[in-house]
This record gives structure tokens, C-alpha cells and sequence, in this order.
């Protein structure tokens, strides 16, 4: 047979071999489409072997995902999703009461450990047991609790009541203490009335509170007939009354505490939007006077001098500034341990009052002052917010001129202890040993615990915490489901 006859003989069999496999295939493959790509491998596809069940997907290449499969967060997504919780529970309507509640116990329960560490070596000088001052602490500070659990459960209309009464009775004891016979004299300031025993009082403080409760219900009545558009309303009566309190406390030489009553005097003009120019024509008037008060004291000069020094300097004019800064630098991260301060055997004057910051830095290291700060900003934090979100004048301007009290007083102290301001003889805020300034400062915040009660949507979360009250809910809600349902 010739070449050519024979290759297409076997090419006809090649075809009916070809022929013969398809038609013994399923039909199923034959009908399916061929996967596009080049020839070989569509041949492929006709070789493979037929399924027997249901084929699975194939896996996905590249990290990607099949489509039962949930897609994956975006980076950052758990970042942003602990904000926003963080955001909720920081919008709910207690988180104001229980920021003022939980940080102003915390500070005030530090602060007496703070006054039993700091005072005992100052008790053993003056031949006293070494819990001296920390008993009498201890005293004013459950006669304090007392008086702010009476002010967070007294209306607001009550407290308004009360600021003309308290007003009066603390001028009255203001003129008492230039009284001779009657006011004494401690650490060169006429601004203490004995009351027999150890104990003493000091009416300035209850000047601040005074203050800030008139204050408040002046601009708040001013405010509903809308007089405070006019100046002269917004500066009379509240101005005068200001600078005369001023006037008795200078009078016995209390710098520091007139200080703290200009920045509330300030924080309630600026609470009422007193204009620009006239909150600065008042700033100025306080400064020059302020000015010629230091300008002709060598005591007050002295001290303007120290900020920043770092050697006590001639006659040891700044031995009590440069030792609270040994008394921080010796701290370190976390202290020296509570009770192990070297600062308080004698070398630190004050240090369980105008000092006790220092203390705690030295014991309880950078750890503990940050944590006294933070809980001073919470408190500001809180009472700021309270002032914010209400729509009661008066709460506004006492909860704002209470906030400007404390964070004021705050700074000054703590300004002084690390040298940035001069040392002007306040106490640490709920911290620093001292009754007559614990009692109206608690006082103080259970009224912003009021005031953070009073609002409608913490008065409802409140109503709905009581044990009958849900109780009551959960029963209506179970009434008003449909016969049928079990």
C-alpha cells in the first residue's frame, strides 16, 4: 500500500477511536462549556476523569475570602470601635454624677492618708500624739461627708434660700476676726476666730461659698428679667459686694485667699458673657491693686522672687520653694514609699498643708502626683460639663463659680510646689490638712452633686436604678404582651 493510502487509513481510525470514546462519555461533559483557554488545555478537560458528587469550591488565591465567609475588619476598626464605646459611656447621663461623687472621695481619702504621713513628725515636734492632725482631719472630714450628703439632697430653691443667710453670717464673722481679743493670729495672718480647745476658724473660706451662692442667684434673677445686657447690672450690686469680702480679707493680710475670690469674682462675669471690655477693665483694676499689695510687702516680693530658684538663697529666703522641689526630684517614678519621706523630718516647713503635694510626690513618685492631677481634672472636667448642659441660670453660675474655686485654688497650690507661681499659702483643694477649708469645699461638692442630679435625663436614669421602679416596668411590659404569647 503507498504511503499516502496507509497515514490516511490510520487518520480514519484515529476518528472513529476519537468518535467511539465521546459518545462512551456522559453527556453532561459533553454538553458543559469548555473553559476558555488555549487547546491543550480544553484536551485536558476531555481526559479528566468524571465526578461522582458534588464538587467543592476551589480555594481562593491571594488571601481572598469565599462568599459565605464574613469580610475582615479594616486595620484600625478595633481602635475606632473602643472609642465609640468609650464615647457612649462618657456621654451617659450619671457619668457627671459619678465623676464628682467618685473623685472628690477618692481625693479627699488620699489626702488624709497624705495629712497622717506628712503630719506625724510635725506632731511629735510640738510634743502632740503622732496622729494629731490626722484625728482632727479625720473629724472634719465625716463632718464634711455629712454636709455633702445634706446639700446633694436639698433642692435647688433651698440653696438659693440660703445665700443671703450665708452672706450675712459670714461678713459678720469676717469683721469678728479683726475683733481684738477675739480674731488671732496664725503664721502672721489675722485670719482665724478661736473656738475653744484645738480647734479654730478661718470665715474667709466660707467667703467662697458665700460668694459663689449670692453670686449666682443675683445674675440668675438679673438674667430672668434680662438686665444683664446692660453693665452697670452686670457689675452692681456683685462687684462691690466682691471687693468689699476682699477688703476684710486683706485686712489681715490673706493674699492667697483673695487670689481664689478675684478668680471666682472673674469666673462669674465670665459665666454672665460680660463683654470683652469690661471683663478686661475689671482684670486691670484687680491687677494694679494687686500690683501695689506685692510692690509694698518685702514678704510678698520675696516670694515673687523665688519662682524657679533652685538654691534657698540669701537668709534662706526660698528654703521652702527649693525643698519641695528636693522634695519631688527625690520621688522618682513611684516614691520612696508611703511614710519614708526625708523632706517632712524638719527640712519642709508646711508639710501637711500648703506642702502636702510635695509629700506625696516624694512617697507615692510621679505615679501618685499624676494621679492626684488626673482626679482634679475629673472633677473640673465633671463640674464643667454640669455647668454646660443645664438650662437653670443659677445652676449654671454655681456650678461654674464652684469648678473656678477649686481648679483655681488647684493651680495656685500646686503651681507653687513645682515653682512656676509664687507661694501664696492656699491649701491643696479636699487634699491639704485643714477643717475650716474642708467643711465648705465638700459642702461645695454636694452641690454640684445636685446640681448633676437635677438633670431630667440623670433624674430618669436615677428613677429607673430603684428596685421598684424597674420592677413596676418589667410587670408592664409583661401585660402588654398578646394572650397567646407564653
Amino acid at each position: 500500500m503507498p504511503a499516502d493510502e496507509s497515514s490516511a487509513a490510520r487518520g480514519t481510525g484515529r476518528s472513529r477511536a476519537t468518535a467511539a470514546i465521546s459518545r462512551a462519555l456522559a453527556p453532561s461533559l459533553l454538553t458543559a462549556p469548555l473553559p476558555a483557554g488555549p487547546a491543550p488545555l480544553r484536551g485536558l478537560a476531555l481526559r479528566s476523569r468524571p465526578a461522582t458528587g458534588p464538587r467543592r469550591p476551589a480555594a481562593p488565591r491571594g488571601g481572598a475570602r469565599g462568599a459565605g465567609t464574613p469580610p475582615r475588619p479594616p486595620r484600625g476598626a478595633g481602635i475606632r470601635r473602643t472609642y465609640e464605646r468609650a464615647r457612649r459611656a462618657w456621654d451617659r447621663p450619671l457619668t457627671a454624677y459619678y465623676l464628682i461623687l467618685g473623685s472628690s472621695l477618692l481625693i479627699t481619702v488620699l489626702g488624709l492618708v497624705m495629712v497622717y504621713s506628712a503630719s506625724m513628725i510635725k506632731a511629735l515636734e510640738l510634743a502632740r500624739p503622732g496622729t494629731y492632725f490626722f484625728r482632727k482631719q479625720f473629724l472634719a472630714a465625716v463632718i464634711g461627708a455629712g454636709l455633702m450628703f445634706l446639700a446633694s439632697r436639698v433642692p435647688v430653691k433651698l440653696h438659693r434660700a440660703l445665700a443671703y443667710p450665708l452672706l450675712m453670717g459670714t461678713v459678720f464673722l469676717m469683721v469678728l476676726v479683726q475683733v481684738p481679743g477675739i480674731g488671732m493670729s496664725v503664721n502672721g495672718n489675722q485670719n482665724w476666730i478661736y473656738l475653744g480647745g484645738p480647734f479654730q476658724l478661718q470665715p474667709s473660706e466660707f467667703g467662697k461659698l458665700a460668694l459663689i451662692l449670692w453670686g449666682a442667684d443675683l445674675l440668675a434673677r438679673k438674667q430672668d428679667k434680662r438686665l444683664l445686657a446692660q453693665w452697670k447690672h452686670m457689675l452692681v450690686p456683685l462687684v462691690p459686694v466682691a471687693f468689699m469680702l476682699l477688703g476684710l480679707i486683706m485686712l489681715g493680710g490673706d493674699m492667697g485667699t483673695a487670689i481664689i475670690l478675684t478668680a471666682i469674682l472673674f469666673g462669674l462675669l465670665w459665666l454672665a458673657g460680660a463683654p470683652t471690655r469690661l471683663f478686661v477693665g475689671v482684670l486691670a483694676v484687680a491687677g494694679l491693686i494687686g500690683f501695689v499689695l506685692i510692690r509694698t510687702s518685702p514678704n510678698r516680693m520675696s516670694r515673687l522672687g523665688c519662682i524657679g530658684a533652685s538654691e534657698p538663697g540669701p537668709g534662706d529666703s526660698c528654703w521652702q520653694a527649693v525643698h519641695g522641689i528636693y522634695a519631688l526630684a527625690s520621688g522618682g517614678w513611684f516614691g520612696s514609699g508611703l511614710g519614708a519621706s526625708v523632706e517632712k523630718w524638719g527640712q519642709l516647713p508646711e508639710p501637711h498643708t500648703d506642702f502636702i503635694f510635695a509629700i506625696t510626690g516624694e512617697e507615692l513618685g510621679l505615679a501618685g502626683t499624676l494621679s492626684v492631677l488626673a482626679l482634679f481634672a475629673a472633677l473640673g472636667y465633671a463640674g464643667i460639663r454640669v455647668a454646660g448642659r443645664t438650662e437653670d441660670p443659677f445652676v449654671r453660675y454655681a456650678a461654674g463659680g464652684v469648678t473656678t474655686w477649686i481648679t483655681a485654688q488647684a493651680v495656685i497650690n500646686i503651681g507653687a510646689v513645682l515653682g512656676l507661681l509664687p507661694i501664696a499659702g492656699v491649701p491643696l483643694p479636699l487634699f491639704s490638712y485643714g477643717g475650716s477649708a474642708l467643711l465648705p469645699t465638700m459642702f461645695a461638692v454636694g452641690l454640684m452633686i445636685a446640681f448633676a442630679r437635677e438633670d431630667p435625663a440623670a433624674r430618669a436614669a436615677l428613677a429607673m436604678r430603684r428596685p421598684g421602679v424597674r420592677w413596676k416596668t418589667m410587670r408592664r411590659r409583661v401585660m402588654k404582651r398578646p394572650s397567646g404569647e407564653r
